[in-house]
Order: structure tokens, then sequence, then C-alpha cells
């Protein structure tokens, strides 16, 4: 989608993915430094970061919507923690190596050759061991037509072999793929068919 669709999908005073973190990033934040510095990419209205900013971490807000990050930093200020965002589009933005102690991927779903390019450079940007943390719908998705969110082409989707093979560099510590309940806003709620990953710079 382009900035303009994704800015047509956050206008108005409602978050379209709710305003809480998604559960595979909160189930672990108990791996994460005490401080440190975190990037929520896609960040969209700013639920995942504003949530790793309450855990202490100095988080960078990745989006290419400017009225999703607007919501993004009112969320902020109402929660009461500071958030840097940044608004860019994955295909231009300039990495910084090894800047990271955590990188939250949630339902990033992009097609092949900038998703190639981007987890190579997420890889690039975690310090040694940083973390991942990553959530995204499968190929299942699409075939068994659940009605929870995601792409409808099953080329944006992810599977763990696919995963496994875009993070060969890191050591992954948790890689499983099935059924879930989203209840993330109106964006994304109902039995979902997800993959997730969490993984490790080596150190």
């Amino acid at each position: 989608m382009s900035a303009g669709q994704w800015d047509a999908r956050y206008a108005g005073s409602h978050f379209h993915y709710g305003t809480e973190p998604n559960a595979w990033l909160r189930s672990n934040g108990w791996r994460f430094p005490a401080h440190g510095r975190a990037l929520a990419l896609a960040d969209g209205e700013g639920r995942n970061g504003v949530w790793m900013a309450q855990q202490g971490l100095d988080v960078t807000s990745l989006d290419q919507s400017g009225e999703g990050l607007a919501k993004a930093r009112s969320l902020a200020a109402q929660r009461g923690v500071n958030l840097d965002t940044v608004q860019a589009d994955l295909a231009d933005w300039t990495w910084p190596p090894s800047a990271f102690d955590v990188v939250a991927s949630i339902f990033v779903h992009l097609p092949e050759a900038l998703r190639r390019r981007t987890h190579a450079a997420i890889v690039d940007a975690l310090r040694p061991g940083g973390l991942l943390v990553l959530e995204a719908f499968t190929p299942l998705q699409v075939a068994l037509q659940r009605e929870s969110g995601g792409p409808r082409d099953p080329a944006l989707l992810y599977t763990e072999e696919l995963l496994r093979g875009d993070f060969a560099a890191l050591q992954v510590l948790d890689l499983l793929s099935g059924e879930t309940v989203l209840d993330e806003g109106p964006g994304h709620r109902g039995i979902g068919n997800v993959v997730r990953l969490l993984a490790r710079r080596p150190r």
C-alpha cells in the first residue's frame, strides 16, 4: 500500500489496530534490556513503539504514514513516554548499522525484493546480542479465507522456511506457526494464521 492509502486507513480518531501492543511482542518483553534502543518497524499508529518505550527503551517508530505517526505521538503523550517518529519508506530509508537492541517487525508484509533487503538490513541494524521479534501472516491466511486481516496476495505472506532463509545469520530462539486469536482493533480481529519468530544477533 502507498503512503496515501495508509493515511486514509489511519484517518479519524479511532485506532485501526488498537492501542495495545501485539501479544507476541509483549510476551517477549521480559527478554528486553532494561535500557537500550529499539526500532518499531512500520509502526503505524504507534501501539508497539509506545509500549516498548513504556518498558524503558529509547524507541524509533518508523512508518510511511504521516497520519499514523501523528497518532503515535499523541498516544505516546497520553502514556507519558517519549517516541522518536520517523516518516520514511522502507525502500528509501538509510538503516543505521549496529544501532538497535530490539527490532519489532509486526505484520510488515513486503514484496520479495524489498523484503529481502529489509530483512538483511534488520540483521545489520541489530547490535550484537540484539533481538528481533517478528510476527506475520502465513499463506494459510488467504487459503483459508481468514477475515482477520493481512494482504490478500500470498506472495506477501511468510513461512517458517522463508524466515529461516532470510535470517540465517541470526540465532533462532523461537520459530512457530499456526492459528491464533487476534484482537488488535478492527484491523486484526478473529482467527489468524501467523508465523512468529524470535531471533538474536550473535555476540
